[in-house]
Order: C-alpha cells, then structure tokens, then sequence
C-alpha cells in the first residue's frame, strides 16, 4: 500500500495555519482579531495559488504588500524562512501512526510525494513517518512529480511488486487517483470533507477516514 504524504498522512492544511500565527508572532506582533481573520484567510489563498511551486516567495511578499508588518523579511531571506519553519508545523495524529503500523503487519507500505527532497524529508523526519515506512519516493529525487507514471513505477521496483498487486491512497483527484491508475495501480480517494468528485477520474474506493483502510489488511482483496 502506497500512500501520499501532504493532506493524506499528514495534515497539510493545519500546518500552514501554524505557519501563519509563527509568521505573525515574527512579523507583526498583536493584530486585532478581525484582522487576524482577514489576513490568515488571504495567506491560505496565497499558498494555494502556489501549491505545487517550491518558492514560496511571492507568498509572503503579496502578504506583506497587503498587510505591511513591523519586521519584514527581506525578501532573500524568505525561502529560508519557510524551509526551515514549515516542515516543523506539521504534527501527526497518533491513530494514523497506529493504521499505518496495522497495515504494515500484512503488507509493504511506501510513500510518494511531489515537492523538495529537503522539506519533505524534514516533515517525515519531525513526525516519525521514517520509522514506518520502508521506501519513500520524493519527487525532486526521483527526477519525476505525480501524476508521471514513471514515479508509480519507480516506487514498485523498490518494492518489488506488481502494479496489479498494489494500492494508492491520496487526496488529489488528478495526481494520485488518476496518476496511480495511469501506472495501473488501485487507486483509492482520500476525502475526508466530502467534496463532490466533478471529474471523469473513477478511483476503485473511496474513504472519509483512514480507518477505511483496514478492510484492505490481507493482499487476498486484491484478487
């Protein structure tokens, strides 16, 4: 069983919540709370205009362009800034380390993630994800970024099995559902809000909740 890292096993969008308040405890220092609001709601609009790019620059610039601060970053300084401090706002819930150590007693499980070998390792490093899984594949090692087939198929060599034998779990329609059925894998949609699949992508299951996955324990269910 194969798994995405960002908003799958880990919870990406409460990270760049902490992200923001570490932001603003160093930049702005006290903001009334209604402009708290406003600004926090406009920086997750500028992450996720640059979900995806590895420089998160342009974040914080549009956000101090908007909002000016009392200290700001200088803008050679800010790519730092969030390597360092982002990959240390992610936490993990212990019941998800406890599914992933249930599945691992019948079962290989690996990880792939697109984004930067260093971040990616930090945030796997800073939730102990490294001592569950075997074989993590990121994509500025592999040379490849989900949903290229050839990062699917990297990961099987290594784990030394079959497509038709695997499954993958992850939370974007387009990257991981249609990426691991382009690489003949199981695709399974992690969708904990519900959100209403308006694609033509057909993924074999879908589950709320990571507990979902303990129907799959024995490889018999792939037959």
């Amino acid at each position: 069983m194969i798994f995405d890292l960002d908003d799958t096993l880990l919870d990406r969008n409460q990270a760049v919540d902490d992200m923001f308040l570490f932001t603003l405890e160093n930049c702005y220092g006290n903001v009334e709370e209604d402009v708290k609001k406003e600004m926090l709601r406009k920086f997750k609009e500028y992450d996720k205009r640059s979900y995806g790019i590895s420089d998160k620059t342009t974040v914080f610039e549009a956000l101090f362009d908007e909002f000016p601060p009392i200290n700001r970053l200088p803008q050679h300084e800010i790519q730092s800034f969030w390597n360092e401090h982002f990959p240390q706002c992610f936490s993990i819930n212990e019941h998800t380390i406890k599914i992933v150590k249930a599945i691992k007693e019948h079962m290989k499980v690996a990880i792939i993630t697109n984004g930067t070998t260093q971040r990616q390792k930090a945030k796997i490093r800073n939730t102990r994800l490294h001592e569950c899984f075997e074989i993590i594949m990121i994509s500025e090692e592999a040379g490849y970024t989900k949903p290229d087939k050839r990062i699917f198929d990297l990961t099987l060599d290594k784990l030394q099995v079959q497509s038709e034998e695997a499954l993958f779990v992850g939370d974007d329609l387009e990257k991981d559902i249609r990426g691991s059925q382009g690489a003949n894998l199981l695709g399974i949609w992690f969708n904990p809000d519900g959100i209403q699949n308006e694609t033509d992508i057909k993924p074999y299951d879908e589950i709320s909740s990571l507990d979902g996955l303990l129907t799959y324990l024995t490889p018999e269910v792939l037959s």
